[in-house]
């Protein structure tokens, strides 16, 4: 982002990020009708460094392209330009089109906006959870395997039963905790969590954010914290926030709770009035 803060020892460093999506018309009524071939831009020239055990938060309204930087990152989007770093090395191959290889994808894990989309509604948990571990060949041991999935059940305050039921057999808030077991189940050093509590009623999402401060606490884990509540974000307590805006502009990295006096940003006076709801302060 232009004036950010870009760190020499970043545990991941984005540079100059960009990415464009082709919205035209089919090519024959394009033909019959003129018209000409549109192109939305949904991040352009982002850049933004994390330190790590940093949490950093990414904030801004919805169809900014804050998720859209998340699925670049985990290399479920690629790039039309710009560089991934991740640790000092490049995370993603241009030539493939995707992370470079298993060993950086093990440590690049993703929690997703909607648990009731994202996990796989035939089969079962213990299943769900078993399948990173198979996919990074882990552990070799069917038993161990199955004693790491009663492990990662009960960091997320699940039960080992649950690792017999389906999703649909759970609540939102649970749904979500099997979410950031999967997450975990590869052992990764940063996860992307991408609006993980915005499906959720508010009690719950307190519970949520409570557990990933806490994972972050026991495993020394790095979070790249998206979302379009400046709330939520403080509950987080990132180390420093990035607002990001229409059209995929990222603005300066600054620590949380400070918003300039008289900002020009678009959203400031909205994240103020947030910033003063939670910690019970009137706003006029």
């Amino acid at each position: 982002m232009p004036g950010g803060v870009m760190m020499d020892n970043a545990y991941l460093q984005v540079s100059g990020l960009s990415r464009h999506f082709d919205i035209s018309d089919p090519f024959l009524a394009r033909l019959l009708t003129g018209g000409a071939r549109r192109q939305l831009t949904a991040v352009d020239n982002v850049s933004f460094s994390i330190a790590r055990g940093q949490t950093y938060a990414l904030v801004g309204e919805s169809g900014s392209g804050k998720s859209t930087i998340a699925r670049m990152i985990v290399g479920l989007e690629r790039p039309d330009s710009g560089t991934i770093r991740f640790d000092g090395r490049t995370a993603f191959d241009e030539r493939q089109g995707q992370v470079q290889d298993n060993s950086l994808r093990q440590k690049l894990q993703m929690v997703f906006q909607s648990p009731y989309s994202s996990l796989n509604p035939r089969w079962r948990v213990g299943d769900i959870l078993m399948e990173p571990i198979r996919a990074f060949d882990l552990i070799a041991d069917p038993e161990a395997r199955r004693r790491r999935v009663h492990e990662l059940l009960d960091q997320v305050g699940l039960s080992t039963q649950d690792a017999q039921r389906y999703p649909h057999e759970f609540s939102g808030g649970q749904r979500q905790r099997i979410s950031i077991a999967r997450a975990l189940a590869s052992n990764p050093q940063f996860i992307v969590c991408d609006e993980p509590t915005s499906a959720l009623d508010v009690s719950v999402q307190a519970q949520v954010l409570n557990l990933l401060k806490q994972l972050q606490r026991d495993l020394q884990l790095t979070y790249l914290f998206i979302s379009h509540d400046m709330a939520v974000v403080g509950d987080g307590a990132p180390d420093r926030r990035s607002e990001e805006w229409p059209a995929g502009r990222g603005k300066r990295g600054r620590p949380p709770d400070r918003i300039p006096a008289g900002s020009l940003y678009p959203h400031a006076d909205g994240i103020d009035a947030a910033l003063c709801r939670r910690r019970g302060i009137g706003v006029i």
